[in-house]
C-alpha cells in the first residue's frame, strides 16, 4: 500500500490488485474457492432435474434438484474423459446427468448410472465413479456453493456480517427474505476489477457526485462526510415527501409483512463477502451477485424480490421500484470502468488515497481482502 504521510488519508491498495492477472489467481484459489460463494436462488430450481451451471473460481459447477427435492451440487466434469456435463447455464435434464460426448449418464444423485458398452465394464464399481460433489447450503432462499473439503457452516460467514451491519440479526430476519420472489432482473458486464465495485458499494463519498436519483431518495447520502463512513445500523430515511423508494418516489406498494413499524421507510445496504450485496427497504429487497471474470471483468446480476403475492397478482407497479436502484447500478459501475484503465497507469502504481468517510468499511473490507488473500503487504 501507498506510504502516507497525511493521517488524515489512508493508502488504497496497490495498482496491482487490480490488474495483475496472478492476483486473480491466488483470489480465485484462497477466496473464491474455499469460501462460501453465492451462486443463485433457490426457486431458480423449481422441481427435479432443473440444473443452474455456475463459475466458481477457477471451476465450473452445476446444481441440480434431485427426485428428493435436495439440491446437490457437482463439478461440471464427467468422470470419462472430462467433458462439460452442462453446456447451458440453465435447463432441465431429466431424470439424469447424460455427458454430451460419450453418454455417459449419471443420476441427480451424481451417482454412475450406466455408459454404453456397459457389457465390457460390468465389473467397474460404478460407486467408484460418481460425479465429485461440492458443499451447498441453501440461506433465505439464496444457494451457497463451498469446494473447501471440509468448510465451517455457511451461518458462520453470513451472521457475523449481518450482525456488524444491522446490530441485531433479528432485524434482518424480519424482511423474511427466503420467501419473496424476483420481479425484476438485469444483468450487467462491468469491465472493472470486482474489488472497484466493492469499495464503491461501501462508500457514499461519491453519492451527490453521480447518484442524482438516490440522494433525493435518501437526503443523508446527499452529504459527503456521512460521519465516519461506517454504517448506521439504524439505517437510512426515505426523503419525507417521497412515498417510497423508486424512481418517481410515488409508487406504494404493500409493506413486507413480518416489519416492525421502526423499520418503515429506512434503507441498508450491506456487503455479505465475498460476492453478494443485499439492500433492504420496507417493500422488497434488492439482492446483487457477482461473479469475478478476470482481473479487469466482472459478472453482475441484481434482482429485485417482492412478496409474491405482489408479484404474481399483476395489480402493481413493479418497475418504478426496479428502475430506481437500476439506475444506481449504471451509474456505479460506470464509476468503476472509469478507474479500471487507470489501475495501470505509472499514477496509481502505489494506489491513491481514502478520506475520512470512506475509510471505516473500506478499511473492513482491506482487511478481510488481504487475510484471505495472505498477503499482508
Amino acid at each position: 500500500m501507498t506510504a502516507i504521510q497525511d493521517s488524515v488519508l489512508t493508502p488504497t491498495l496497490s495498482s496491482r490488485y487490480y490488474t495483475d492477472s496472478a492476483v486473480f489467481e491466488a483470489e480465485n484459489e484462497r477466496i473464491f474457492e474455499r469460501q462460501w460463494y453465492y451462486v443463485g436462488r433457490a426457486d431458480d430450481l423449481p422441481a427435479p432435474g432443473h440444473f443452474l451451471r455456475r463459475q466458481v473460481g477457477r471451476e465450473t459447477v452445476i446444481l441440480v434438484r434431485g427426485s428428493d427435492q435436495t439440491v446437490r451440487g457437482f463439478l461440471n466434469v464427467c468422470r470419462h474423459r472430462g467433458a462439460q456435463l452442462c453446456l447451458a447455464d440453465s435447463g432441465d435434464m431429466g431424470k439424469a446427468i447424460r455427458c454430451p460426448y460419450h453418454a455417459w449418464t449419471y443420476g441427480l444423485d451424481g451417482k454412475l448410472i450406466t455408459a454404453p458398452n456397459w457389457q465390457a465394464m460390468d465389473s467397474l464399481d460404478r460407486g467408484q465413479y460418481g460425479l465429485h460433489t461440492v458443499h451447498v447450503e441453501q440461506w433465505e432462499g439464496l444457494l451457497w456453493v463451498n469446494l473447501a473439503p471440509d468448510p465451517a457452516p455457511l451461518i458462520d460467514q453470513l451472521r457475523p456480517q449481518i450482525e456488524a451491519r444491522l446490530a441485531d440479526y433479528a432485524k434482518f430476519e424480519r424482511y423474511g427474505l427466503g420467501g419473496l420472489k424476483v420481479g425484476g432482473r438485469v444483468e450487467y458486464d462491468v469491465a472493472a476489477n470486482w474489488k472497484l465495485i466493492y469499495e464503491n458499494f461501501q462508500e457514499c463519498y461519491h453519492c451527490g457526485t453521480i447518484h442524482p436519483e438516490l440522494v433525493r431518495t435518501i437526503p443523508e447520502f446527499q452529504s459527503p462526510a456521512m460521519g465516519t463512513g461506517g454504517y448506521d445500523p439504524t439505517g437510512y430515511a426515505i426523503a419525507d415527501d417521497l412515498a417510497s423508494f423508486s424512481l418517481s418516489g410515488d409508487t406504494v406498494l404493500p409493506r413486507l409483512p413480518h416489519l416492525l413499524p421502526e423499520d418503515d421507510r429506512l434503507f441498508y445496504g450491506m456487503v455479505v463477502r465475498p460476492n453478494c450485496f443485499i439492500s433492504l427497504v420496507s417493500d422488497h429487497v434488492v439482492v446483487h451477485r457477482f461473479e469475478p471474470v478476470a482481473h479487469d471483468r466482472t459478472t453482475a446480476v441484481c434482482e429485485w424480490l417482492f412478496p409474491a403475492d405482489v408479484v404474481e397478482s399483476g395489480d402493481y407497479e413493479l418497475d418504478d421500484a426496479v428502475e430506481l436502484f437500476s439506475k444506481v447500478n449504471e451509474q456505479d459501475f460506470d464509476a468503476a470502468e472509469w478507474c479500471q484503465p487507470n489501475m495501470a497507469s505509472r499514477a496509481y502504481r502505489h494506489g491513491g488515497v481514502l478520506v475520512p468517510s470512506e475509510q471505516t468499511q473500506i478499511g473492513v473490507f482491506y482487511q478481510w481482502y488481504l487475510s484471505a488473500l495472505g498477503d499482508e503487504t
